[in-house]
C-alpha cells in the first residue's frame, strides 16, 4: 500500500524545525523536512486534578444493534454496488436512512471511526516482512481498542489494475458503503504505526471539512512541490462528497486510459516530482492546488501535530521523550496509579494536560502521533537507498517497542530496551517518585 521506495523518498517531517519550512535535496531524493515544535511547557499544578472530572465518551454498542430490521434499504437495491466503476448517488440519503433504521448505531454516530488498513494479497519477500506487517497490525488493533475505534484489514486486490499506493482506493470505498454506522474511515498504511496511544483525532477540529491530510499550503500553492502532503495517512468523511471526490482522484490511476497522460500532466505542474507515473500524493496536491475552487475548501492540511511524522528524525528521540514523560509522572501520582487498561483513556486524557500548552501540542520530546516509515518497504525489503537497511529494521523495531510499551503498561511489563524484544515486569509505583 505503501509507495515504492525504488521509485521516490515521500515526504519527511522534521521534528527540529518550524513549521513552513522547507529543504529541498537532490532530484532523486525530493524531501521535505517540514516541522513542528513540541515542548512540556505546561507547569505542573500543585492541586492535581481528580480523575473523576475526566469524562470520556465510551459506549458499547446493546445487543440489539446485530439486529437487521426488515424494512427496505439501500442494500436492497440491485444496481448498489461497490467497485469504483460503480457510482454512488444520494449517499448521505442513504445513510441518513439506515441508522434510522438501526437507531443503537444513530447514537454518537458524528464522531464514529472505522479505522482501515491492509497489506498485499501474497507473502512477504523480506524474510521477516510478514512478522512486520502483524507487529504493525497489532499497533493499530491496539490503539484501535484503546479507543474504541472498529478496524478492517484488507489483503486483497480488490481492483486488478489498480495497484501500489492506488489499491487502497477500492478497498476504502467498499469500508463507507459496508460501514453505514461510521462517519469517518481512517486510512493508515501498512509501514506507518501509532507511538501516541494516549492521543485521539481532534474532530472538532474537522467538523467543517471532508478530508484530512498531513501537509502544508504553502508548499502545494506556492512552491507547487508534490512533497507538499502525504496520503498515507488520511481520515476521511463517510459521505457523498468524499465518494465523488476519490472518483476524480481515482480517475488518475492506472486503472484508466488517461494514466499516462496524469502523469506528464503531475510532473509538469510539479517541477519537483522527478517519476514519470501518476501517483495519488501528487494526484491529491494538484486537486488541491489547480482545482481549490471546487475541493480544497473542504480538506484540512493538518500541520500542528504528527498527524504522520517522517520516521528517520523521530526513532532517535524516543528515550528522551520518554525520560520526559517519567518526569511528568514522578510529579503526578495519579499517573502512576495501576489501572484497568479499559480505563487508560482517561488517564491519557489526563496526562495530556501536563504535555502540552494550551491548545498547541508544543515541544519536540511529545510522543509522536504517528510514525510512517516511507521508503523502508517492510514486506518487500527493497528500501530507499538513501539508508541502510538496518537503520529500517532497527529503527521500526525500536517504534514498535516505544508503542508498545504504553500497551503493556496496564499489565505490569515493559521493554526496558527499545532495541530488544524482551520485557520486564513493572516494579511498583513506577516511575519512583
Amino acid at each position: 500500500m505503501a509507495k515504492s521506495s525504488t521509485h521516490f523518498h515521500r515526504s519527511k517531517t522534521s521534528i527540529f524545525l518550524s513549521d513552513g519550512c522547507l529543504f529541498l535535496g537532490g532530484a532523486f531524493s525530493a524531501l521535505l523536512i517540514v516541522g513542528v515544535f513540541f515542548s512540556f511547557t505546561t507547569p505542573i499544578p500543585s492541586n492535581i486534578p481528580n480523575l473523576g472530572s475526566v469524562t470520556t465518551k465510551f459506549t458499547a454498542a446493546p445487543a440489539a444493534a446485530c439486529l437487521d430490521p426488515p424494512d427496505r434499504t439501500f442494500y436492497d437495491d440491485p444496481e448498489m454496488g461497490y467497485t469504483m466503476e460503480k457510482k454512488v448517488h444520494n449517499w448521505d440519503k442513504k445513510r441518513e436512512e439506515w441508522l434510522k433504521h438501526h437507531p443503537s448505531f444513530a447514537a454518537g454516530a458524528k464522531e464514529r471511526i472505522m479505522t482501515v488498513t491492509g497489506s498485499q494479497p501474497k507473502p512477504c519477500k523480506n524474510p521477516i516482512g510478514d512478522h512486520l506487517l502483524l507487529r504493525f497490525f497489532k499497533n493499530k488493533v491496539d490503539y484501535c481498542r484503546l479507543h474504541g475505534y472498529d478496524i478492517y484489514y484488507n489483503n486483497a486486490l480488490l481492483h486488478p489494475k489498480m495497484f501500489g499506493y492506488w489499491a487502497k482506493y477500492p478497498v476504502v470505498k467498499a469500508a463507507m458503503l459496508a460501514h453505514p454506522e461510521a462517519e469517518w474511515i481512517y486510512w493508515v498504511d501498512s509501514d506507518a504505526l501509532f507511538t501516541d496511544m494516549d492521543f485521539k483525532l481532534p474532530l472538532e477540529r474537522y467538523k467543517d471539512h471532508n478530508l484530512v491530510v498531513h501537509g502544508w499550503p504553502r508548499l502545494i500553492h506556492e512552491k507547487r512541490s508534490w512533497t507538499g502532503l502525504n496520503a498515507g495517512v488520511f481520515l476521511i468523511r463517510n459521505c457523498q462528497w468524499s465518494l465523488d471526490f476519490m472518483d476524480v482522484w481515482a480517475s488518475m490511476g492506472p486503472q484508466t486510459p488517461n494514466y499516462e497522460k496524469w502523469g506528464k500532466t503531475l510532473r509538469s505542474t510539479f517541477k519537483d516530482k522527478f517519476f514519470p507515473e501518476s501517483d495519488d500524493q501528487t494526484g491529491l496536491a494538484y486537486l488541491i492546488a489547480i482545482e481549490k475552487d471546487k475541493w480544497a475548501d473542504k480538506i484540512y492540511l493538518e500541520s500542528e501535530y504528527f498527524f504522520e511524522g517522517y520516521w528517520e528524525e523521530i526513532v532517535t528521540t524516543f528515550e528522551n521523550v520518554s525520560k520526559k514523560y517519567d518526569e511528568v509522572e514522578r510529579e503526578v501520582r495519579e499517573l502512576r496509579r495501576k489501572h484497568a487498561e479499559k480505563v487508560s483513556e482517561r488517564y491519557g486524557e489526563l496526562r495530556e494536560k501536563f504535555v502540552r500548552g494550551g491548545d498547541e501540542v508544543v515541544g519536540r520530546l511529545k510522543r509522536p502521533f504517528i510514525t510512517h516509515f516511507t521508503g523502508c518497504q517492510p514486506c518487500s525489503g527493497d528500501h530507499n537507498h538513501m539508508y541502510s537497511a538496518d537503520a529500517c529494521w532497527n529503527g521500526m523495531l525500536r517504534a514498535l517497542n516505544f508503542a508498545d510499551n504504553q500497551v503493556l503498561r496496564p499489565h505490569g511489563y515493559m521493554h526496558p530496551d527499545l532495541g530488544d524484544n524482551g520485557v520486564t515486569p513493572i516494579p511498583s509505583d513506577y516511575p519512583p517518585p
